[in-house]
């Protein structure tokens, strides 16, 4: 989770991810903020985010992107 918020400071270090539970939904991450995201965490954390994973839900919070990268890490 460190490294996660870690590359979510780099994207926007005014964000706190640790309490914030709507940043798609609250438009505190827009789509050039994710298309950014997503290879950074592909390469941190050795997954594939598809087209399937590309749903507010998956990004909304640090801790929701954390139980995405553990369930793609797992398959």
């Amino acid at each position: 989770m460190e490294k996660l918020m870690a590359i979510l400071k780099d994207i926007n270090p005014n964000l706190n991810y640790e309490t914030e539970t709507r940043l798609i939904d609250g438009g505190l991450l827009d789509s050039f903020s994710i298309l950014s995201l997503i290879p950074e965490l592909e390469d941190a954390f050795g997954i594939e985010i598809t087209p399937v994973d590309l749903v507010p839900v998956n990004f909304n919070s640090a801790q929701a992107m954390w139980n995405m990268i553990t369930r793609l890490q797992e398959d």
